[in-house]
């Protein structure tokens, strides 16, 4: 499933709904499922049903496990059934199920993960970036263990959403990635078992400040206001459950102001997915909702290039399977 979170006009105002990509439409996930549930009845009453397997949250919706995905299948499989037309589109109460493009507004697929962990698991990138940086050749290190850093989870944005230019930077760069989010909490997890723990995946922009992530970083820690500022973590367009996607086959291209600027493989990453799992949950826990980066593709961002974002431009990540990312840029905040 291509599962999203979305936000729908109603008289009271917006109103955020999970839903799945149906045939070009849009499905609200929750009110599929009561309509699913009313053929039987005798089940009990469907709305109280359906909050409990498919709440209107993607993070709760997610910890609920191969139960309510298997409900939201069934379900999206009878409206498949159903014409665009059809009476049976509309809940017992008459409420809308299926929604036109233009009616719905689309939202990162987790609005707020619990957290954010970046990896650097493109070999290409990391060396590229190195050389970019003035920095040394990749450390051994970068073999041995899958590196990350921690963003900022309330600085995410959705599709469309503008990347705000902070006060600060003057090198406002894009980072062409994809990661995956957890569905099922887990400490110590075997690399063998870490795909029970994958919920889905979704493109991911890393919007980085260079000239302040270089100086930070200088000091061994970081990177902080390099990568930390509102809109600095855009994702999108929608999460797309593992049953649809190989991580390791997918091709990914940048585009700004339509113009490519990167194409990278996926099978360049140093790291796999289960294997970092296995090396972040070491003595920590893993929960629903938590979101992993793959780390920029080779040559995935306009550092590997010498050329740097400007306000106005808008930048579009294409991930073969999940779909295209489009943010614009906004203009420059005042020097503070």
């Amino acid at each position: 499933m291509k599962l999203a979170t979305f936000d729908v006009s109603t008289p009271v105002g917006p109103v955020r709904r999970i839903g799945a990509h149906l045939d070009g439409r849009f499905a609200d996930l929750t009110a599929a499922v009561v309509l699913y549930l009313s053929q039987w009845p005798h089940k009990g009453d469907p709305y109280a049903l359906a909050q409990t397997r498919v709440p209107p949250d993607m993070i709760e919706f997610l910890a609920g496990g191969e139960q309510g995905l298997e409900m939201a299948r069934n379900a999206l499989e009878r409206l498949r059934r159903l014409g665009p037309e059809d009476p049976g589109l509309r809940g017992p109460r008459g409420e809308q199920v299926v929604y036109a493009p233009g009616a719905v507004a689309l939202r990162a697929p987790v609005p707020r993960p619990n957290s954010i962990r970046d990896t650097i698991s493109f070999e290409t990138h990391a060396r590229n970036s190195f050389k970019a940086m003035g920095w040394a050749e990749i450390p051994p290190v970068y073999y041995e263990i899958p590196i990350y850093y921690k963003g900022n989870p309330c600085a995410v944005i959705g599709p469309d959403e503008t990347v705000r230019w902070p006060s600060y930077t003057e090198r406002l760069d894009y980072e062409l990635e994809f990661g995956c989010f957890i569905g099922r909490a887990g400490r110590d997890i075997p690399e063998g078992e870490a795909h029970r723990h994958i919920a889905g995946y979704t493109v991911f922009n890393d919007v980085s400040a260079r000239d302040a992530q270089k100086k930070e970083m200088a000091m061994l820690l970081g990177p902080a206001k390099g990568k930390d500022f509102d809109g600095s973590n855009a994702m999108g367009p929608c999460l797309v459950t593992p049953d649809e996607i190989d991580p390791r086959n997918l091709r990914t291209v940048a585009r700004v102001n339509g113009e490519v600027w990167t194409e990278a493989h996926s099978s360049d990453m140093c790291w796999t997915f289960p294997r970092i799992i296995e090396y972040i949950s070491r003595d920590e826990t893993l929960y629903p909702g938590d979101f992993i980066g793959s780390g920029t593709a080779g040559f995935g961002c306009g550092l590997e290039h010498g050329k740097w974002l400007k306000p106005g431009d808008v930048v579009e990540l294409e991930v073969e399977g999940i779909g295209i990312l489009r943010n614009p840029i906004g203009q420059p905040a005042p020097r503070r």
